[in-house]
């Protein structure tokens, strides 16, 4: 590959080190002005599952997950919140930043994809508060349980990562054009929640509702995340078909952003 080519506006080289960059920017602006730093990309998982723990296991006789809930909990809340910030920044994702979007020559779809990376990072980064919980369990009456289950959180963070290119394709551009979607995005997101398997699994639900909730591909993402540490999550199907949606919501993201691409741009 010759020098002109790499340092072409379309090559992949340019457009990953322009990824890096955009990434590493916001991650440097969310955190160079706030004295917590890190601490608040492990603050909201955090402080949501000891609301949920301390409800369902102090206050309701629980009936779903499994033990040990707080890691139950953890392993789907850490990359809820990596999903529920990329969604919710995907609806200003180019108003942001108009006249760079406008102006720059590399591919706009880097203006989302700069969000799963940055939004990626940190779910990363949050992790190790999973591995303390999954130690802290150890000393309690049911400790978490690992097993080779584990190798599947690569897949499942690829997967969350294919999920979230392909919606943050359609939600950025459409918001652009219709800004009532901006605030229909935070109510689906928060009915979607309680929609997921998140603080139950997908086992939990009665008939019809268990066939349902397969089709939601966060219900498949989540059980791989946890199969690691609980073996009952490994569901062929569920996980199949959260596979099968990743992939179906990036090839509709896709088609949908290179038919809005052109009106996006006059828009802004």
């Amino acid at each position: 590959m010759t020098t002109a080519a790499v340092g072409a506006p379309g090559s992949p080289r340019r457009y990953l080190h322009s990824l890096w960059l955009l990434s590493a920017r916001d991650l440097k602006v969310r955190y160079s002005t706030s004295a917590l730093g890190y601490l608040w990309s492990i603050l909201d998982p955090l402080v949501m599952s000891a609301i949920y723990w301390f409800v369902f296991t102090q206050v309701f006789q629980r009936t779903v997950g499994h033990e040990p809930y707080i890691v139950f909990l953890i392993t789907a809340l850490l990359p809820w919140v990596w999903f529920n910030s990329s969604v919710s920044d995907f609806t200003r994702a180019f108003a942001k930043d108009a006249r760079l979007v406008r102006s720059t020559a590399i591919p706009r779809s880097i203006w989302v994809n700069r969000i799963v990376l940055s939004k990626g990072i940190e779910f990363l980064c949050s992790l190790p508060v999973l591995a303390l919980f999954v130690v802290i369990s150890q000393f309690a009456n049911t400790p978490a349980q690992l097993s080779w289950g584990l190798l599947w959180v690569p897949v499942a963070i690829l997967l969350q990562a294919v999920l979230l290119v392909g919606l943050g394709l359609l939600v950025a551009p459409l918001c652009v054009l219709w800004n009532d979607l901006e605030r229909t995005t935070k109510l689906i997101l928060r009915a979607l929640f309680y929609a997921s398997p998140v603080i139950y699994g997908v086992e939990d639900l009665p008939g019809a509702f268990e066939t349902l909730a397969a089709f939601n591909p966060l219900a498949g993402i989540f059980a791989l995340y946890r199969v690691g540490f609980f073996a009952e999550e490994w569901d062929p199907w569920v996980i199949g078909i959260g596979a099968v949606m990743s992939f179906a919501f990036l090839a509709l993201g896709l088609s949908v952003f290179r038919r809005l691409e052109r009106p996006l741009l006059k828009e802004l």
